[in-house]
């Protein structure tokens, strides 16, 4: 893991970050003055990660919560036979690293789907300073709160036997990711590739392209290599939510 290098100034952060995880984290209405000035040296901008570079490994001690600013990753664990299972996959505003909230170390692996840059918090401090600001805690546990529940997705979307119906969930998931850190919700760059798509989903990669291909026939998507437009959210929301008894 590379070692942080620049200390961010959060007031300076005010604009940049207005739709970010960050500004949820680090701004909240109530904290101002000292408390402000002490999480100003809280907050670090580490460097940039290029495209297969890790954040962090599984099994990494002292581990801390980051707020990707730009880019996108990937979080995956390696199973006992050696295969890689993917968790999950992080958009710029989203928070990274909760998996070492347990205490013991990190979970996971997390590795840039591109180049990404990212501010960290490291958790033991958070944790203390969250303690002494009533107003950080709160704001705290309410966006661990909303990642936690993001990550319910996941089971959802292996529970259904569909494999249409999966692809759509999490199409819908990620317009719903984007348009709460203030992005264009229809329109989705899939920064990983279809391999990581399909295992993740629990599918084989032609079974992903054959889906795009369908739903594109449909006229729900436009699919433009690693661009996806969505136009008609209401016929892609029918996809996600089609019983698995359905053949149609």
């Amino acid at each position: 893991m590379y070692k942080s290098e620049k200390v961010v100034n959060l007031r300076e952060l005010r604009q940049s970050c207005a739709n970010c995880a960050l500004n949820q984290l680090c701004l909240p209405a109530s904290i101002g003055g000292e408390d402000l000035q002490r999480l100003d040296h809280l907050v670090q901008q580490r460097r940039p990660l290029e495209r297969g570079e890790l954040l962090y490994r599984e099994g990494d001690g002292n581990p801390s919560l980051f707020v990707v600013r730009s880019g996108s990753l990937k979080s995956y664990v390696t199973l006992p036979e050696g295969d890689v299972q993917i968790l999950g996959f992080h958009i710029a505003g989203e928070l990274v690293g909760l998996d070492g909230l347990a205490g013991n170390g990190n979970q996971c692996t997390t590795e840039a789907l591109e180049r990404s840059s990212m501010c960290e918090v490291p958790l033991d401090t958070l944790s203390e300073m969250a303690g002494q600001v009533p107003g950080l805690q709160r704001q705290l546990f309410r966006v661990m709160g909303r990642e936690f529940g993001r990550e319910f997705d996941h089971p959802v979307m292996m529970g259904r036997k569909q494999a249409m119906s999966r692809l759509a969930i999490f199409l819908r998931s990620l317009s719903d990711r984007r348009r709460g850190v203030g992005q264009d919700p229809h329109e989705l760059q899939l920064s990983m590739s279809r391999q990581d798509l399909a295992n993740y989903l629990g599918l084989v990669i032609e079974t992903i392209s054959r889906l795009f291909s369908r739903m594109q026939t449909l006229g729900v998507l436009k699919v433009d290599r690693r661009i996806v437009r969505i136009l008609d959210p209401v016929g892609l929301a029918t996809l996600a939510e089609k019983p698995d008894d359905d053949k149609g």
